[in-house]
């Protein structure tokens, strides 16, 4: 184990200088790579020599990108997706057989929700659902067919917390494979792997980019695991491009100190919006009246960038909040240096019914706000006027 800091280790983690001896690694922007005879070539597709073979199924600057996220969670290995949702569909898949069953929190991503519902039924792949308040039923779920426990915390768009400890044990005792998507949290605030999780995904779209720019993914975990979900995704093709693993390694660089200013100025938003007269059930982690509160403290280091609450009024409330806002964006995404506000009863969410949508507690006038780095008076100020309006 290195004897650096988490921060120190993110950035001089680096493959191999070529001759230029370049500071900064550099793009390989290369589909396939050469070999000296054909001896080497056959050893090189036989896997008796590691090396780079066809950029589909690595390259210098996805192993690195890689090679730091693994590092950050304490993992064994990993593999680098073209987006967050590849990495979700292609874990679970190459896992995953016809007949196969999987316990999960309700409180997923909708994309995730589809695949559940839309997607794995076409294999007979079946789910159960446990709600995030009531984990104790989650043993009652279990059946002889079941083989992964999948869950999100902080919860997309809810911010709801899960106890990955308790989520941990109940998959050892079971014999069952731990998938947690860390998304919310990075590996900077949280290490599933370190309560139990087999396998952790992230969107690396989100705060791991930082800026908006690229899509991305990543699962990292136990190397058997993730071994299985290499070879699937060598033959289907999901693997992130070299360009965007190059961006995306460079993110983490500055993911710590990136966070750190997420999380202080969230928590002050966060604070604003829990005494404003226009607003109710204001969740963020490390609110002391979040209903998850101790068990965010226990498993997170801050409490991240995203709050959700809720706007008196309505579906009709939350769409005039958001058209009020002049600073923050308008966007779907989060995890940016620009704060963004999200309606996702009308936007993210607006496929699924309104009986699903308020089993995860989206309510008509949820709003999700992903906090940014602007000056933190700025974007209270901006709130402000758009409540009022």
């Amino acid at each position: 184990m290195s004897h650096f800091h988490l921060e120190t280790e993110v950035i001089r983690t680096q493959i191999e200088r070529s001759q230029h001896q370049e500071h900064s690694s550099p793009l390989y922007l290369t589909s396939s790579y050469v070999f000296e005879d054909a001896e080497e070539m056959r050893a090189s597709f036989s896997e008796e020599k590691e090396r780079n073979i066809y950029s589909r199924f690595s390259n210098p600057n996805t192993s690195e990108f890689i090679e730091r996220i693994t590092k950050m969670e304490g993992a064994e290995s990993g593999y680098a997706f073209a987006t967050g949702m590849s990495a979700v569909f292609s874990t679970l898949a190459a896992l995953l057989n016809s007949g196969d069953h999987i316990v999960s929190s309700r409180s997923v991503f909708g994309s995730t929700h589809s695949l559940f519902t839309k997607f794995f039924p076409k294999w007979n792949i079946s789910h159960s659902y446990f709600k995030v308040n009531e984990v104790e039923t989650i043993e009652k779920l279990i059946t002889s067919n079941t083989k992964i426990i999948f869950a999100e915390s902080p919860t997309n768009p809810g911010v709801d917390i899960l106890d990955l400890e308790f989520l941990g044990k109940i998959a050892k005792k079971h014999h069952l494979i731990l998938v947690i998507d860390n998304c919310f949290a990075t590996p900077y605030l949280q290490n599933p792997i370190k309560f139990g999780a087999d396998l952790v995904i992230h969107s690396a779209t989100k705060l791991i980019d930082g800026q908006g720019r690229v899509l991305g993914g990543v699962t990292v975990g136990k190397a058997d695991l993730i071994r299985e979900i290499y070879l699937f995704s060598r033959n289907t093709g999901p693997a992130l491009s070299p360009f965007n693993a190059w961006v995306l390694s460079k993110s983490l660089e500055t993911l710590p100190v990136r966070l750190e200013k997420h999380c202080e100025n969230a928590l002050k938003v966060a604070q604003f919006l829990e005494n404003n007269k226009y607003t109710q059930n204001v969740k963020y982690p490390f609110l002391k009246t979040h209903p998850q509160y101790h068990i965010a403290k226990k498993q997170m280091k801050l409490g991240g960038n995203i709050i959700s609450f809720e706007i008196k009024g309505g579906v009709e409330a939350g769409r005039h909040f958001i058209n009020a806002v002049n600073l923050c964006s308008r966007s779907a995404n989060l995890g940016d240096t620009k704060t963004i506000v999200t309606h996702p009863a009308s936007t993210t969410h607006s496929k699924l019914s309104k009986e699903d949508r308020l089993q995860v507690g989206i309510t008509d006038g949820l709003v999700r706000i992903s906090i940014g780095l602007e000056h933190v008076d700025d974007i209270i100020l901006d709130l402000q006027q758009a409540l009022k309006s």
